[in-house]
């Protein structure tokens, strides 16, 4: 086998595995949540009026960038703090994001509107303690603070 067919080839399948853990960097925080309520594939009018309630859940907070994959429920939950900020929702691959999202995040605020698969993934990617924000109207903000120490605080948000 020529020994340049078996380097791509070897390329080819390392970047099919899983990305390992990854750290956010210092001055890093990150708002982490499922979409809102759903009705079939869509928000339901709770849903709705959770992501409207997202926009004052966060307004004492800085928020730089927004990311969601494309799926329609997630993109309507962020609209209204997109809106509010000024901000356009960045479309990202929905799996594992986890090292992707810290990269981008890095010494930012970023907002992520997930759904249950990839939330789990960006919390095991990311080592974080706990359980991931898994239901509805859970935020949880993930803070890496100047000397790299990273925090979890639990909020809620939306009807209850």
């Amino acid at each position: 086998m020529d020994r340049r067919l078996f380097l791509l080839g070897a390329l080819a399948l390392a970047g099919c595995a899983s990305s390992g853990p990854a750290t956010l960097r210092p001055n890093t925080t990150l708002y982490i949540l499922r979409h809102g309520d759903r009705d079939g594939e869509n928000l339901s009018d709770r849903g709705r009026a959770r992501a409207r309630a997202l926009v004052g859940a966060l307004a004492d907070d800085p928020v730089d960038a927004i990311h969601s994959p494309g799926i329609q429920r997630n993109l309507d939950t962020a609209a209204p703090l997109a809106a509010a900020r000024g901000l356009t929702v960045q479309r990202r691959p929905q799996e594992n994001p986890g090292t992707r999202l810290a990269a981008e995040a890095a010494g930012r605020s970023v907002v992520w509107v997930g759904n249950k698969g990839n939330l789990q993934a960006i919390w095991d990617t990311l080592s974080l303690p706990g359980d991931p924000p898994l239901d509805y109207g859970q935020l949880f903000v993930v803070r890496s603070g100047s000397d790299g120490a990273v925090t979890v605080e639990r909020r809620f948000f939306g009807p209850q």
